[in-house]
């Protein structure tokens, strides 16, 4: 495990199935053939050491009888599953008035869709398992939530044409992405802009950042690297992204000028 919540999570939960499984009078081979998972997973769950999918909560609560208690934990079981910094980004996002993006090698986080999130998990070296990409992919889904959030967040990217070209996934993984765009950049809270790779002056040149302005009135930055993921909370360095971000979407197409040509993009892509 990454970290001391979700481990702790995790083994209160084994804990739980332990003994509703015991109660039962269940060895673990038996609960695993009952619920259709083998004997070394119920025994990894039960460690705290495997992350239990929701059927396998809902299934061990029906075959033990514990008349929904176990799968009442699937909501804590979901959040202990995302990594730690994903759990407290979307913190950050859920307190946010307002969230800025730029985006430079591939598509922000927020408006990926799985099929794209996926292939990029997928092409992470060393090689993530297919459970671990599941796993991320969920996490970063759910940060999608923020765009339902009441009073909406003013949410705003900053792409890079070369974002739009590049066929992560496959052209059609592309094709869908793209049309995602198209439907997230109507969205009266959301903006998107896309920088041409012709624009001669270019404020954006160390990499992808973000800027998020909190209700509590502090603007945080946050940065991620090849090893790391950073939240910028100084204020003068918190500043200077501020002002990159806002010379950048200056410099980069307007809204409505950015979705003509997210869909002349598509276009050549059918």
């Amino acid at each position: 495990m990454e970290d001391e919540e979700a481990e702790a999570v995790l083994k209160a939960v084994g804990r739980q199935i332990k003994a509703w499984r015991e109660a039962a009078g269940l060895r673990q081979v038996e609960l695993g053939a009952a619920i259709g998972y083998g004997e070394e997973m119920v025994s990894s769950v039960e460690r705290g050491r495997r992350v239990p999918k929701p059927d396998f909560l809902d299934r061990t609560d029906e075959v033990v009888g514990a008349g929904g208690k176990v799968s009442a934990m699937k909501e804590d079981v979901e959040r202990a599953r995302y990594p730690k910094n994903v759990r407290d980004l979307a913190k950050l996002e859920s307190e946010a008035t307002e969230l800025g993006a730029y985006a430079a090698l591939h598509l922000h986080g927020l408006l990926q869709t799985p099929e794209y999130a996926h292939a990029l998990y997928a092409m992470r070296r060393p090689s993530y398992t297919e459970e671990e990409v599941d796993r991320l992919v969920s996490a970063r889904m759910a940060r999608k939530s923020v765009f339902e959030l009441v009073p909406r967040v003013l949410i705003t990217f900053v792409q890079e044409e070369a974002t739009l070209r590049r066929p992560v996934g496959g052209k059609v993984v592309l094709r869908k992405q793209l049309e995602h765009l198209l439907e997230m950049g109507g969205l009266r809270h959301v903006s998107i802009q896309v920088v041409p790779t012709d624009c001669e002056d270019h404020a954006g040149m160390m990499g992808s950042f973000r800027v998020l302005k909190l209700r509590s009135g502090k603007t945080l930055g946050h940065t991620e690297g090849q090893l790391y993921s950073r939240v910028i909370s100084d204020p003068r360095e918190a500043q200077i992204l501020e002002m990159r971000y806002g010379m950048i979407r200056a410099q980069a197409l307007s809204p409505r000028e950015s979705m003509a040509f997210i869909e002349k993009v598509l276009k050549c892509e059918t």
